[in-house]
């Protein structure tokens, strides 16, 4: 009665019935129709030695025997892969044999303090037997105990109730080698929720029965919907209890085990990682030749290209440098952007290589391929810190190519952000890059290369560059000033101290210097997003009448903007609108085109996206800056998807019209600049200088400037899961873009006018593959998700009156769903059971309301257009 552990009878057979059940399935999906297995065999457990010193403290033996394979579920013949196979023929005989040799468990006060078992037994076998002895384990008193079982180092609960004991164990807690990695944003990653429980019913101080179960639960977060489950389930029942062998007289227990016989070694009740060799898998160059048509540009706006590039980074992960190499080596210059974005998207010791070995930076012909390198590295989903030290070296030497150089640093700036999200920032390889992006920096003499370091630090956004953006920020440069603003509006909140708020309020109420428009309304949105002061708000309010008129019906039109969609700062607004110097008439009701307008694009259960249009005008109705914000949020985290800003100064001249106040001696540009899923890439350049401009009227197609093209990788999750009866689950999500977006803009001196045209196509595909590996069955569930859609963003300004016609248009075209999933049984053989179902559906096409001041221009636009179309004579 003095026992704190289970105790077996003297001279003793225990006979258990024990088996061991897997299903994967949908989350919600009952268990009767899931895919899986069963292992069903005899247990018999007898008591070998006892020490004469401690009663708690025992040798027990215990046998699997008669070993069954089976369905989990009942499956008519046709159905089921395991008819007519005896056990030995599913298992392997060498396994079997392995299985059904005995193993040995020394318990202290109920706890496996030695398990032995025989060195070269196959891992599998091994699992299976440490899965059944991790059940022996128990304590007989309520309360926490850190435990080592076949999951590792866990911190368990016990719940005991006379001859009830409840077993919880904290999976989350876990110690084990983990394998696998996670997306960068949380939005694009998968949540999991693990819970493992064991039920024992004692009898006569022993086991009567062991009822456990574990479960899984995976969900893609940006649709919750879709996900799996893994349970498994151990059984032990007492059938009978018989006459056994006798006690072994012996002071240690080591030599006990030792005499029964010599092969048995102690080895660790924690399971060893297995993963059974792949039989009939093609090599990466004939999965490459299946998949290769699907690859080509113009098929990027089909699902298929995105399954195909996410399939061939499966098999990159596999593959060694040599077999990477020959491809890339082989393809032709069509080809070869898709492989190096999928090649770097790998993320492999193996893959960085190979591309590096290919890529030439002192090469300028090959600058194509360098830009997809560099764009795809920073996208990586978990970057390596070997990844930014090998940029930051070729940053270092020769780069042929200015373009490439700026997006090398641009991207380091990406890389040093997701490492510090990670908690690597102390990292040698990120110290290192951050001393030299802000070293440089300060040695910078020419502005090309200031604002190349400022577009990495606003990549990076780190703490300590605040103060340097601050002093660019007031720079006389409008260029500079710019890109130093708006990389502060990426920071959140709360790292804008009290000195960003003091600049960014100079800039915009010009204190110091005379700032261009752009900045000064970009400096107002950090201020009135950063929990603003009444005094702040009451002063922002009170220059809107002093303003040039487009920049005042800007600011009209954000205020009205931030009160309509409720954002942090309308309580502060509609405080200070109270007083009747700040709110009047006079000074709300000024006229004008440039506008500030956000909205949903969709409202869901488990994410929202939103959508933003900002469109400033010169006072002669030409275009000064055009900014779509397209961005994702769940209940924790925010995703800025893309960002695409079309910037334009000194066009006044074209129209023999008179500049704003400050921008007279402004060189004639326009270009465009773009952000994608969270990473500033390098901004592109319509035209620069008057002439450069005209040739470019008098040529001008109307055709669309590539501003990326390319294939993204967003989801990439990949875990294994030790199951606690023996078995080794993997779980993938992939998630991969192919993208395409195009922006132009074109003028029309006859009609006087302008058109600003920016071009998403997006076709996405989603695949999760939740499998269980037995080595002799596997057992798993593939869920797919497709979407191609294109979001047109197109604004035309006719600027032949004042206040000059204005119409933005926001279409998102008719958008194919498709969803499909595949449970499934199979053996190495060959044979395989799958149950697919799938739904595919058409969502309507959509043209974004904006606000009714826009569609009352629209209607004027195109009423005009149609005029003088018919009055050509």
């Amino acid at each position: 009665g003095h026992t704190t552990g289970p105790s077996l009878n003297n001279d003793k057979l225990y006979k258990f019935a024990y088996s061991a059940e897997v299903y994967v399935d949908r989350v919600k999906a009952s268990l009767q129709k899931s895919a899986g297995y069963r292992i069903s065999s005899g247990v018999d457990v007898n008591l070998l030695w006892r020490n004469p010193d401690n009663d708690d403290n025992q040798l027990i033996k215990v046998t699997i025997r008669d070993v069954q394979v089976e369905n989990a579920n009942e499956r008519p013949a046709a159905k089921n892969i395991f008819k007519g196979k005896s056990t030995e023929k599913i298992i392997g005989k060498d396994y079997l044999e392995a299985l059904q040799r005995p193993m040995v468990l020394e318990l202290v006060r109920g706890k496996v303090k030695n398990f032995y078992s025989y060195q070269n037994e196959p891992v599998f076998t091994q699992n299976i037997k440490r899965g059944l002895a991790s059940l022996f384990q128990l304590q007989l008193h309520s309360g926490a105990a850190q435990e080592v079982d076949i999951s590792g180092k866990c911190n368990t609960t016990y719940h005991v109730r006379q001859d009830q004991v409840t077993k919880i164990k904290a999976l989350d807690s876990c110690e084990i080698e983990k394998q696998g990695f996670t997306s960068h944003n949380q939005i694009l990653d998968v949540s999991t929720k693990a819970t493992s429980a064991t039920i024992y019913v004692l009898e006569d101080s022993f086991i009567k029965s062991i009822k456990a179960e574990e479960n899984y639960v995976l969900l893609l977060n940006s649709r919750r919907k879709t996900g799996s489950k893994i349970v498994s389930k151990q059984r032990l029942e007492l059938k009978s209890v018989q006459a056994g062998p006798g006690l072994i007289a012996e002071k240690q227990a080591a030599n006990v085990v030792k005499n029964l016989d010599s092969s048995y070694v102690a080895v660790s009740l924690v399971a060893e990682p297995v993963k059974s060799k792949c039989k009939k898998c093609p090599s990466l160059s004939e999965h490459w030749k299946s998949i290769r048509e699907h690859m080509y540009p113009e098929k990027f706006s089909k699902a298929e290209a995105a399954r195909s590039f996410l399939s061939f980074i499966q098999n990159i992960r596999k593959a060694t440098k040599e077999e990477i190499l020959q491809i890339i080596r082989s393809e032709n210059k069509e080809l070869l952007p898709q492989i190096v974005d999928a090649v770097t998207s790998a993320q492999t010791p193996p893959s960085l290589e190979a591309i590096l070995d290919f890529l030439d930076f002192k090469d300028a012909s090959t600058s194509v391929l360098q830009e997809r390198f560099l764009y795809a590295c920073a996208f990586a989903s978990h970057p390596s810190e070997m990844l930014l030290k090998s940029l930051t070296d070729k940053f270092k030497g020769d780069i042929a190519n200015e373009e490439i150089r700026e997006t090398l640093v641009i991207v380091m700036g990406a890389l040093i952000r997701k490492l510090c999200d990670r908690g690597g920032c102390k990292l040698p390889a990120v110290m290192e890059a951050k001393r030299l992006i802000l070293s440089r920096l300060e040695k910078a003499k020419k502005d090309d290369n200031v604002r190349m370091y400022l577009l990495a630090l606003k990549n990076a956004l780190l703490p300590e560059a605040i103060p340097v953006l601050l002093k660019y920020a007031e720079s006389e440069e409008g260029s500079i000033s710019t890109v130093a603003v708006t990389a502060l509006q990426r920071y959140d909140p709360s790292f804008l101290t009290k000195e960003v708020k003091e600049t960014m309020n100079r800039i915009y109420h010009q204190n110091r210097n005379v700032h261009e428009k752009t900045v000064r309304t970009a400096a107002a949105a950090i201020i009135l997003n950063s929990n603003p002061s009444h005094m702040e708000v009451r002063n922002i309010l009170l220059s809107i009448g002093e303003l040039p008129l487009e920049m005042t019906k800007y600011m009209l039109s954000m205020i009205q903007d931030i009160l309509q969609f409720e954002m942090p700062s309308s309580k502060i607004i509609r405080q200070v609108l109270k007083d009747m110097r700040a709110h009047n008439y006079e000074r709300f009701s000024k006229t004008g085109s440039s506008s500030s307008y956000s909205g949903y694009i969709t409202r869901g259960p488990d994410v929202s996206s939103t959508y933003s249009l900002d469109i400033l005008y010169s006072g002669s109705g030409i275009l000064r800056r055009s900014n779509m914000n397209i961005r994702i949020f769940d209940r924790n985290s925010e995703l800025h998807a893309i960002q695409v800003v079309v910037e334009a100064q000194g066009l006044e001249s074209i129209i023999a019209a008179t500049p704003d106040e400050g921008e007279e001696n402004l060189d004639s540009f326009a270009g465009m600049s773009a952000i994608l899923f969270d990473v500033q890439l390098r901004p592109v350049t319509f035209f620069e200088g008057y002439g450069d401009l005209m040739s470019k009227m008098f040529s001008a197609t109307g055709d669309l400037i590539n501003v990326v093209k390319g294939l993204i990788l967003l989801t990439d999750y990949s875990q294994e899961i030790q199951l606690q009866a023996g078995p080794r689950a993997s779980t993938e999500f992939l998630g991969g873009l192919a993208i395409d977006i195009s922006g132009g803009m074109e003028f029309s001196l006859w009609y006087r006018e302008s058109k600003t045209n920016i071009k998403n196509r997006v076709a996405m595909f989603t695949a999760g593959n939740t499998e269980v590996d037995s080595f002799f069955v596997k057992t798993g569930m593939e869920t797919t998700l497709e979407l191609e859609t294109t979001l047109d963003f197109i604004s035309t300004v006719q600027f032949s009156q004042y206040p000059f016609l204005v119409c933005m248009q926001m279409d998102r075209s008719e958008t194919p769903f498709r969803r499909y999933m595949t449970k499934y049984e199979s053996l190495p053989s060959g044979r395989r059971y799958t149950a697919r179902r799938g739904k595919a559906e058409l969502v309507a096409g959509n043209e974004y309301p904006l606000h009714q001041e826009n569609s009352n221009m629209c209607r004027k636009v195109f009423g005009a257009k149609s005029d003088s179309s018919s009055n050509w004579f």
